[in-house]
């Protein structure tokens, strides 16, 4: 039986980068991190609730690591990524938060068929991140 979403991994070329946008930006703390026998950093674990993480590689340590050839370390066959979703509490102040640490809003809060609150960002590698707020009508209730 499964119990819930343990984590979801994204691999890039700009770690440092990802790092400042989920743990400063997001303000999801750094659970741990994975290091090479030399100390050197090439993933981290960032927690997302209820034991629930995004971990973030980098590719070229990743191949380090694990071998193989960075630029060929593609996503798996049959990914067919859309978006990730986080469920934030206050979603309007959310926002202000994140847009005063210099988030770009891609769109603004609507109402989605599922009688949420949501609003659209994206990463620095691109990948689209949704904005939850459930109301007292969400399906998902």
């Amino acid at each position: 039986m499964i119990r819930q979403l343990a984590h979801i991994c994204l691999m890039t070329h700009q770690l440092p980068v990802l790092t400042d946008f989920y743990r400063d930006r997001l303000g999801l703390p750094v659970k741990f991190s994975l290091k090479h026998d030399d100390g050197t950093v090439f993933g981290h674990y960032f927690e997302c609730g209820s034991m629930s993480f995004i971990e973030i590689f980098d590719r070229a340590g990743a191949a380090k690591q694990w071998g193989g050839d960075a630029e060929k370390l593609k996503p798996h066959t049959g990914t067919h990524y859309s978006h990730l979703c986080f469920e934030v509490q206050d979603l309007a102040d959310f926002l202000a938060k994140i847009s005063a640490r210099g988030v770009t809003i891609d769109r603004p809060v609507t109402v989605g068929m599922d009688h949420s609150k949501q609003a659209w960002i994206k990463d620095p590698d691109g990948n689209v991140i949704e904005l939850m707020e459930y109301t007292p009508q969400s399906l998902q209730r």
